[in-house]
């Protein structure tokens, strides 16, 4: 046995002689021997250095034995002390066992006795050291367990939580809105059912605009009176006069509620402390029932979806408004021109019909919409005396008029929306071979959209009236528009123009704006 590994005993008695016998007897046997004259010294040993086992009398000045052993027991109980008397007594037997000593052995002590005494000790304590060493693990792996227990649970609820927060940011409407809500409960809650409800004070009784049922989103705008037998509406408005949420775990033949609904949540969304209107999810099949946890989920929902709904309105009311004076300016331009009156109309009706039929996407048909309208807006810079010429215009002035792109797409991009749109309305009049302006672009340079409302407006200004002449006639327009084929115009939005027009597709748009 190394120096490292042997145990070490402390031996603590006021008689110098048993110290010394002690000591050399066991430093024969190998083990590392520590003595002290009284328990305060031995007190000391123990704090600073690590200690097997502890022998020691009773009888002490300063520190009894007694009061040693309750103060090993109470700084590691892991230390074994034996306790040597010449003056036995039941009351010290009781003693020592209320303080943890393991063996009480009276003077004189044989000191093979001894030895046999501190084998048996050294080796219990061990099985007990790892006996604590095992509970602890395992009391370790149960901790540990738990708290990775309650870590999922958290990040899940915390996921859940930040989805909420996610879903509501990149929704643009109402209409989204109130589907993403019922989406997400059927989703989040496991219900079979889930509908939102605006509250209308006018008609006194909600209205469903929104449903999904088990994952199969649907938009409606039916009431609970087409589901007779599911109408919870009394209820609805019952607990948005209360204007708290209702979480119902287990519909037990309640007056108010179906019986087809076994579990239900109603949770009031508020606008400016205002009840706007009512989410209920309802279970109406299985053993689920709703907890306290689902009923926190939706109120944290309708609180995320009231902002986005307010969000949504204050951005709809300024969109409007910002395109009530961007059409004031349209309007005014064709105020000036009489002969120009509803062509941005017709152009924008054109333009989609060709991108319709082209296979545009919704979100080109909008975007033609807006670029459209606003396509001639820049031409609120232009001067009367240009803009409204009856004749021919000299090289200056339609050096001048042809800066209108540019200005009407300056105009929109100071507003910071619509860059595409913004970019159409700049490339109205570039032309496939690189001869038109402002930029002199060609071909595939020039934005698919912006080919599409090069072709309706060129069509609508040579078919309607205009200040410097009169329409000009069938003929003239058809050989104009196929004659420009993949000079002027894209040869696929002509050849889309040219199937539009011989189906008369064309004439009714025109005739549907005069």
């Amino acid at each position: 046995m190394t120096e490292t590994n042997k145990e070490t005993l402390l031996f603590v008695d006021d008689e110098e002689s048993i110290l010394e016998v002690a000591s050399e007897y066991f430093k024969a046997k190998g083990y590392n021997i520590l003595t002290a004259e009284n328990g305060r010294i031995a007190a000391d040993i123990i704090a600073n250095r690590k200690i097997d086992c502890c022998f020691t009398d009773i009888n002490m000045p300063e520190m009894d034995g007694l009061e040693l052993a309750e103060h090993i027991r109470l700084v590691d109980n892991t230390i074994p002390v034996i306790i040597m008397t010449g003056y036995p007594s039941l009351d010290n037997t009781i003693r020592t066992l209320k303080n943890g000593v393991v063996d009480f052995l009276i003077k004189p002590v044989n000191l093979n006795q001894l030895e046999l005494c501190v084998k048996r000790v050294l080796r219990e304590r061990q099985l007990f050291i790892k006996n604590i060493f095992l509970t602890k693990e395992v009391e370790g792996k149960q901790r540990i367990e738990t708290l990775n227990r309650e870590l999922t649970y958290k990040v899940k609820e915390l996921n859940t939580l930040n989805r909420i927060m996610t879903d509501f940011t990149a929704i643009g409407s109402s209409f989204d809105l109130f589907k993403r809500v019922v989406d997400l409960s059927t989703e989040l809650t496991h219900a079979d059912e889930a509908s939102f409800y605006v509250i209308n004070e006018s008609i006194q009784r909600p209205v469903q605009v929104a449903r999904a049922v088990a994952g199969n989103g649907e938009m409606s705008l039916v009431t609970n009176a087409d589901r007779p037998n599911m109408d919870i509406s009394p209820l609805i408005l019952e607990n948005s006069e209360e204007n708290k949420p209702l979480l119902i775990h287990n519909n037990s033949d309640l007056l108010s509620l179906p019986k087809d609904i076994r579990s239900l949540m109603l949770v009031p969304l508020n606008i400016r402390s205002k009840v706007f209107g009512v989410l209920a999810v309802s279970v109406l099949n299985g053993d689920t029932r709703f907890s306290e946890k689902d009923l926190y989920y939706m109120s944290f929902m309708t609180n995320k979806a009231a902002y986005a709904i307010e969000n949504i309105a204050l951005y709809e009311n300024i969109y409007e408004n910002l395109f009530a004076t961007l059409y004031a300016f349209v309007k005014a331009i064709e105020a000036r021109d009489p002969y120009t009156e509803q062509h941005s109309n017709r152009v924008t009706r054109i333009a989609i019909a060709l991108c319709e039929a082209m296979g545009g996407s919704q979100e080109e048909q909008d975007i033609l919409n807006v670029a459209g309208q606003l396509h001639d807006i820049g031409k609120i810079g232009i001067r009367d005396d240009i803009l409204l010429k009856p004749g021919r215009l000299t090289p200056e002035e339609f050096r001048i008029i042809k800066e209108h792109p540019v200005i009407g797409a300056n105009i929109v991009e100071r507003l910071g929306l619509w860059d595409r749109e913004k970019n159409i309305i700049k490339c109205h009049h570039e032309r496939i071979d690189g001869k038109g302006y402002p930029d002199g672009l060609a071909g595939e340079d020039i934005p698919m959209l912006a080919r599409i409302l090069s072709v309706a407006d060129v069509y609508d200004a040579i078919a309607s009236d205009r200040a410097y002449r009169m329409k000009m006639e069938e003929s003239k327009i058809l050989q104009i528009m196929y004659g420009g084929s993949g000079t002027q115009f894209d040869p696929d939005v002509i050849k889309v123009f040219k199937s539009l027009y011989e189906k008369g597709h064309l004439k009714d748009i025109l005739a549907s704006n005069s």
